[in-house]
């Protein structure tokens, strides 16, 4: 319909069509019961400083394979990857018999602002293998790192390569300089060692209105739109709650952490062209020899799908397979295929190894 050609009474009432349906689907969303952070049994194993390792428990027999230990991302709560039963990448991985461990990083405390890179993969993650590698009496894991998880997984590896069976990464920047990557025109003038000067820990909130920036009308009037279309439909619903609170919900960040891996990686990059160095040590991408497997999504936004094939070619490993899912940085754990697909291909991938 050309411009010209618009009906204003058509409008008008197509517009307060919409605008009843949202208000009804925001009253119904106030008669939902509480929503928790996950769906999976789960005991608390091991404790230190805010960061808490996971055991859960299982669901199926035995698939006699390495534990999997989840290094989730700093910057949001792994709560994404157990949303709800039909959209659990845990409980997948629970039902096909994989013994599966996640790392929480909690909140830190004030006196945290000095925690930095190295505290958190020579120190808690290392310490978090240690207990599993201990509970189940091998010598190494299988480690999956998700998103900015996935880049400590890699430097880990890349430290730590005895302790590491296979490596999974999924949706992980590799290359921070690819031409679409939009969080590193954000990072690119960030004066994060100030940011951190000022704030200490950099508050989650700021970094959430930074995120949510990137595509303000898909995750800002869209996912309203999406929510008025859901009507009265109460499983749409509390799905929609689910998400709000991850979303929304984001911790604050270690000031030197956050101050390092701006600069480290999303403006100078250090992963692909040398330089990182934690400990003392050079990390570098070829020393990581174990398998790999590297799961990116096609419609990512935020991790776009050159920044994670970037990792081919780069690494000592001579078992490095990547897996493209077509589905968006989010969706690819929360989407339709979330109970079958990933789960199904991360378990094969393991028990061929």
């Amino acid at each position: 319909m050309t411009p010209s050609a618009l009906d204003p009474a058509a409008v008008q009432s197509e517009l307060l069509g919409s605008w009843r349906r949202l208000a009804a689907a925001i009253a119904a969303l106030t008669e939902l019961p509480a929503v928790g952070p996950g769906c999976s049994a789960r005991d608390e194993a091991w404790r230190e400083d805010g960061v808490v390792l996971y055991r859960y428990r299982p669901l199926g027999p035995p698939a006699d394979l390495p534990p999997v230990l989840i290094c989730y991302a700093l910057v949001n709560r792994p709560g994404m990857l157990d949303l709800q039963p039909d959209r659990s990448l845990i409980r997948g991985l629970l039902a096909r018999g994989l013994t599966v461990w996640l790392i929480d990083w909690g909140d830190p405390a004030p006196a945290d602002r000095y925690r930095d890179l190295d505290d958190y993969i020579n120190g808690y993650l290392d310490r978090c293998v240690d207990v599993v590698c201990a509970a189940h009496g091998v010598p190494a894991v299988n480690l999956m790192g998700v998103c900015q998880g996935g880049t400590l997984a890699l430097c880990y590896t890349a430290l730590h390569g005895a302790r590491v069976r296979n490596l999974i990464t999924m949706v992980t920047p590799v290359d921070f300089h690819t031409p679409d990557n939009l969080l590193t025109r954000w990072a690119r003038g960030l004066d994060a060692g100030r940011m951190a000067e000022v704030y200490g820990n950099i508050p989650g909130a700021l970094l959430n209105a930074a995120f949510l920036a990137l595509r303000p009308l898909r995750l800002s009037s869209g996912k309203y739109a999406r929510l008025a279309a859901a009507d009265a439909d109460q499983q749409a619903l509390a799905t929609f709650l689910r998400m709000e609170r991850w979303i929304l919900d984001s911790p604050d960040q270690a000031g030197a952490a956050f101050a390092q891996f701006i600069r480290w990686f999303f403006q100078e990059n250090r992963l692909i062209n040398g330089g990182l160095e934690l400990a003392g040590r050079p990390v570098e991408l070829g020393q990581v020899r174990c398998p790999i497997l590297n799961v990116y999504a096609t419609r990512d936004h935020l991790v776009p799908p050159a920044a994670s094939l970037a990792l081919e070619g780069r690494t000592g490993s001579a078992d490095c397979s990547s897996h493209g899912i077509e589905a968006g940085h989010i969706g690819i754990y929360v989407g339709g295929q979330a109970p079958e697909l990933l789960p199904g291909l991360i378990a094969g991938w393991c028990s061929a190894r």
